[in-house]
């Protein structure tokens, strides 16, 4: 069997969770049967590096920002015509619909979607967010297949007209060779946080953005407060606005409780962080499709309490607590059932969250049904 050369194209390499899918996926892509090539709009990402040292050639379009468009175009025309790729599989938005665009330039190569996200009000995005919405819901008739990472995501993208017979659900894969019960790690994390071997520590993972409601869990947070002095709070991740970062550290003020959140920004360590905690909570208010952060805890060992958004419920069920979004009462209710739980049950649930994780979403289901999908759609 001859080699496929496919191409994979998304925004950019950071820390986000799409980005540390594709990487993990691409990572373990069988070198027998394809070549693997990474294309991304803006250089810097941190998750360059990991593909570079599997070999995994990368190509940076060196983007200048969102209107530089002619140049951007041409570069990626020029790598693509050079590359000569038997398939584009892409991921997010934005880089589904340019590929769509460059159609008349490739008429020949099927291209796969990757859909990462679940329905986000309109009001949650501006003004060219749903604008591309729009376009990429009038486009996807024009692609050979589309992946959704849920059946949360799966179910919106279908109201909103994609084709039901070429849309399907691949759930993310979680490195559980990186991500294990590592009780050793973690408490490395926590003495540099300051955090005592008495003290429970629950934390929220994730980009700092409206989508993830961090309001909600420090509101969550100044209500558990008031009830337990051992607790302390992190949150672990970045965001693109330093207003909105800023009203989050003041919210955190005015609640009286900044003195016990730990701002912690962006890790690579997330193997590390995740065995520090001992409750993972995703607070997420919408959009969320599959949750990284939540199989990435479960993985090692964490319960978790969950917004019922995207397919948070499906993944946790009976190993953590879900609860309904932009409710802090039912978050912190939430956490308090976790709290309370004595050792022999918190052990049991750790258990029951690893093995979980272990059986649905292995990295190995992932790539082997990811390859699948590729050549059936090669073979069109």
């Amino acid at each position: 069997m001859t080699k496929k050369k496919i191409v994979f194209i998304i925004r950019d390499l950071g820390y986000g969770g799409a980005q540390r899918q594709l990487v993990t996926l691409v990572k373990d892509f069988d070198k027998e049967k394809f070549d693997v090539i990474v294309l991304h709009f803006y250089s810097g990402g941190h998750l360059e590096k990991d593909l570079e040292e599997r070999n995994i050639p990368v190509i940076s379009l060196e983007k200048q920002g969102r209107w530089d468009l002619l140049g951007f175009y041409w570069r990626l025309i020029r790598q693509l015509k050079q590359i000569k790729p038997d398939l584009l599989h892409t991921y997010m938005e934005e880089s589904n619909i340019i590929v769509i665009l460059l159609k008349p330039f490739f008429p020949e190569i099927p291209i796969i979607w990757g859909m990462r996200m679940s329905q986000a009000p309109a009001n949650s995005v501006d003004w060219l967010g749903n604008m591309l919405s729009k376009l990429e819901s009038f486009l996807s008739h024009t692609v050979d297949l589309i992946i959704v990472n849920s059946h949360a995501g799966k179910e919106d993208c279908l109201s909103y007209g994609f084709p039901a017979e070429k849309t399907v659900v691949v759930s993310n894969g979680i490195d559980t060779e990186r991500f294990k019960p590592d009780r050793k790690l973690g408490v490395k994390v926590r003495v540099e946080w300051g955090i005592s071997e008495n003290q429970i520590l629950i934390g929220l993972v994730g980009r700092i953005y409206p989508q993830k409601d961090h309001p909600n869990f420090l509101q969550a947070a100044a209500l558990l407060c008031k009830e337990y002095q051992d607790l302390r709070f992190v949150c672990v991740g970045s965001g693109p606005d330093k207003n909105y970062i800023q009203e989050l550290y003041h919210l955190a003020e005015e609640l009286g409780i900044s003195k016990r959140v730990i701002w912690a920004g962006a890790r690579g360590d997330m193997h590390a962080v995740h065995n520090a905690l001992d409750i993972a909570i995703s607070a997420s208010a919408f959009g969320e499709g599959f949750g990284n952060t939540i199989g990435e805890a479960m993985a090692c060992g964490v319960p978790c309490v969950v917004t019922d958004v995207g397919d948070s419920a499906w993944i946790v069920k009976d190993t953590g607590v879900v609860v309904p979004p932009h409710n802090s009462e039912a978050l912190a209710a939430g956490c308090r059932k976790l709290i309370d739980l004595s050792i022999p049950e918190k052990l049991v649930l750790q258990e029951k969250a690893t093995k979980k994780i272990l059986k649905y979403f292995s990295v190995k289901q992932l790539v082997e049904t990811t390859q699948l999908y590729c050549l059936k759609t090669l073979s069109r």
